[in-house]
């Protein structure tokens, strides 16, 4: 199942499980292949980034396209790219479809402000796909010989955060953060953070991925339990949170 993910500029992680660390925002997308289904954790950042992560997943995969899509949360170096992928089932946080369709403005505005190219920002926010499946507590997908579990444990970074963890062959968890966790630099607490809840929800992806668990960040290096449970701390005094 499994290539030479480096040679694409990817991190392997696991049997059939990797990420990559997209350049401008060092925001994290992860990929895992099952026997029957393809799942991309967050799309990227403009539909030419997108179409990029597409035919790197296609190379990686044997030539099989995405099947799934789960969007972490709703900040636009995460989910702009997933017009590309368009046979794909997206998932995301309850409420994160009513979000983006209400928001779409917004995400244009952010993403350009940030040093998106207008046309491409809005190219991507007109076609801008909302996800189909909404998750409320947990979700088990079947990727064929696979299974993998999409845990709703926010808000936090977000009013829709969205976890991802992967079981490996040796039994241990990879769980996929979103930017509940960041470690190339201070967790970031827009205007659409909930800071009083931001540790418990870390609390939450603690206690389902476990000590021994590989923890991936929305940006930044893989970390451990002990890493997340500073940065919870962290958080906890930050916004005055026993």
């Amino acid at each position: 199942m499994d290539v030479d993910w480096e040679e694409y500029g990817w991190e392997r992680l696991g049997n059939g499980v990797g990420r990559r660390r997209l350049p401008g925002w060092d925001a994290t997308v992860g990929l895992v292949l099952g026997e029957k289904g393809v799942l991309l954790y967050d799309t990227g950042s403009t539909l030419a980034e997108g179409a990029e992560l597409r035919a790197q997943a296609e190379a990686l995969s044997g030539g099989r396209r995405v099947t799934h899509i789960a969007l972490s949360h709703p900040h636009f170096d995460h989910v702009l790219g997933t017009a590309v992928f368009a046979a794909a089932e997206v998932y995301g946080a309850v409420g994160l479809d009513e979000l983006l369709r209400r928001e779409r403005e917004a995400l244009r505005v952010s993403a350009v402000r940030h040093g998106v190219e207008e046309s491409a920002a809005t190219e991507a926010v007109d076609v801008l796909v909302l996800p189909r499946h909404t998750v409320s507590g947990e979700w088990t997908l079947d990727l064929g010989g696979r299974q993998v579990l999409l845990a709703n444990v926010g808000p936090g970074h977000s009013g829709h955060d969205l976890a991802l963890l992967v079981p490996d062959a040796d039994g241990a968890e990879i769980v996929f953060c979103g930017d509940l966790v960041e470690e190339s630099g201070e967790p970031q607490a827009g205007r659409d953070a909930i800071g009083s809840r931001w540790p418990a929800a870390l609390d939450r992806l603690l206690a389902l991925g476990g000590e021994d668990a590989v923890y991936v960040p929305g940006h930044g290096a893989v970390v451990d339990a002990a890493f997340v449970r500073r940065q919870r701390d962290e958080l906890a005094r930050r916004f005055s949170v026993a």
